[in-house]
């Protein structure tokens, strides 16, 4: 089966073909492509892909991004991890915050780089994804929750947020995220069951029968007053329990 691919741009077609086709070579392998066409006047791709059963359809699903990424400035190496079941591609289009003014877009690319690059590493860092800017777009691969949280802060600088703001944002959002797993992760679903001798109990005459008795009326005070078997069960008195009466 032949799969048409998205074109790439001319200026990214030797990065996708690499030295003596290694590049290529290796995307197809690791898609588990019979072999990948480029045609180098046009930068129209096309993989062949065998009989079905012979490939992981999932990355036959991902190869558009993959080229895709690499068209729009990624590295090969980087790009390829979109392969793995948790990382996703994201592409944001520049024009959508400013047209296509070439002065307006160079200011915006020039935000999200930051000077020497540290404001595009830093959102990398806090989202744990990789990102390239590349003429009027900006390419994001990651996991799907820094996805969408650098996707947030590529927007809202394009929108001319404060650098301090998105960061800050970045930082709380990662910080409640990592307490709320850490959260999930220590939960204990605790069933009701009697309680564990300890052997002290033994040391002192009816405090067995004591804690028994403690047990018994918490349980009794968790019964649905609505549900008449439960109260009525919790009615019935224990054979260590019993009624009196006295008159004054």
């Amino acid at each position: 089966m032949r799969q048409a691919l998205p074109r790439v741009p001319k200026d990214r077609i030797a990065v996708l073909i690499g030295a003596k086709g290694g590049t290529v070579k290796a995307l197809a392998k690791a898609a588990g492509a019979e072999f990948i066409a480029i045609d180098s006047e046009t930068g129209d791709v096309e993989v062949e892909w065998g009989e079905p059963g012979t490939y992981d359809p999932v990355k036959a699903l991902k190869m558009p991004d993959v080229i895709k990424a690499i068209g729009r400035g990624m590295a090969p190496n980087t790009a390829l991890t979109l392969f793995e079941d948790d990382c996703y591609f994201e592409m944001v289009d520049l024009r959508d915050h400013v047209g296509k003014r070439g002065k307006q877009l160079q200011r915006i690319r020039s935000r999200i780089i930051g000077s020497q690059g540290k404001i595009r590493q830093r959102i990398e860092g806090l989202t744990a994804t990789s990102i390239t800017i590349y003429k009027s777009t900006v390419v994001v691969i990651g996991p799907e929750e820094g996805l969408a949280l650098a996707r947030q802060a590529v927007d809202m600088i394009a929108g001319g947020a404060e650098h301090g703001s998105v960061l800050s944002f970045l930082e709380r959002t990662t910080r409640k995220n990592r307490l709320e797993r850490r959260s999930l992760e220590t939960i204990e679903l605790r069933e009701d069951t009697d309680l564990e001798s300890t052997g002290f109990e033994n040391l002192v005459p009816g405090l067995s029968q004591a804690r028994e008795r403690r047990h018994r009326r918490f349980r009794a005070s968790q019964v649905d007053p609505e549900d008449e078997d439960a109260v009525e069960a919790m009615m019935d008195l224990a054979e260590d329990e019993s009624v009196t009466w006295e008159e004054e």
